[in-house]
C-alpha cells in the first residue's frame, strides 16, 4: 500500500467558528461538519498520527472510504478517528443496550391500608410485603384515614408500628418512621 504526500492538496473550509459539539447533541460530528482546523488523527488501525490539520485528516479518510468521526470534542484540539460511522454507531447502541440490562431500577411498591383491618387482610398485606422486599423493591405502606377518623390516628400509627414489629425477622430497613402525610400515616421500608 503506497502512501500519499497530502501537503500539496487543498481542500476550502471556512473556519469562522471553532465549533466541535454538532448541534445535535446525540449525534458526533463527522467529515465535512467539524468545524476546528486541527485533530488528534487516530486512523482506522488504532495508530496515533498526532495533531493534523482537519483536511489532510478528511483527504486521509476519504482515501481509505471511511468517515472521520470526532470522539472526544472536549479535548483541545479535538480527537477524530477514521471509521465506519454505521459500524461505530451500532456499537455504541449495543453498549447501550448491555448497560441498561445490567441496571435495576428500584421501584416503590404502595401497600394501602385502613386502620380496621382483619387478620386475614392483614397477614395478605405482610406477605405482599415480605415479597416486595425481597424482590428487591422499596413499599411505601400507606394507612389511609377518612373523616371523623382522622381524631384517632393514633390506632393508625398503632398499626404501621405493628407491621414494622412483625416484620422484624425480615432483611429491610426502614427508611422512613411512620408519620403522618395528610390524611395518611406512612411509613417507606427499603430492601
Amino acid at each position: 500500500m503506497q502512501s500519499k504526500n497530502y501537503s500539496d492538496t487543498i481542500i476550502s473550509l471556512d473556519f469562522k467558528e471553532d465549533k466541535t459539539i454538532s448541534k445535535d447533541n446525540n449525534q458526533p460530528l463527522l467529515n465535512r461538519n467539524i468545524k476546528s482546523k486541527e485533530v488528534r488523527l487516530i486512523d482506522n488501525d488504532g495508530n496515533n498520527h498526532g495533531v493534523v490539520p482537519t483536511q489532510k485528516a478528511l483527504l486521509m479518510a476519504e482515501d481509505k472510504g471511511l468517515d472521520l468521526i470526532v470522539v472526544s470534542p472536549n479535548q483541545e484540539p479535538p480527537v477524530a478517528k477514521i471509521l465506519d460511522y454505521g459500524k461505530y454507531k451500532y456499537e455504541i447502541e449495543k453498549r447501550a443496550k448491555e448497560s441498561k440490562k445490567k441496571q435495576h431500577t428500584v421501584e416503590i411498591k404502595e401497600v394501602k391500608v385502613r386502620y380496621k383491618i382483619d387478620v386475614h387482610d392483614y397477614n395478605v398485606k405482610i406477605n405482599s410485603i415480605k415479597k416486595f422486599i425481597a424482590g428487591g423493591n422499596k413499599v411505601k405502606l400507606v394507612v389511609m384515614l377518612r373523616g371523623r377518623e382522622m381524631q384517632h390516628n393514633h390506632l393508625a400509627y398503632d398499626l404501621a408500628n405493628r407491621f414494622l414489629t412483625d416484620l422484624e425477622g425480615e432483611k429491610l430497613t426502614v427508611e422512613k418512621k411512620p408519620s403522618m402525610d395528610g390524611r395518611n400515616v406512612v411509613t417507606i421500608l427499603a430492601p
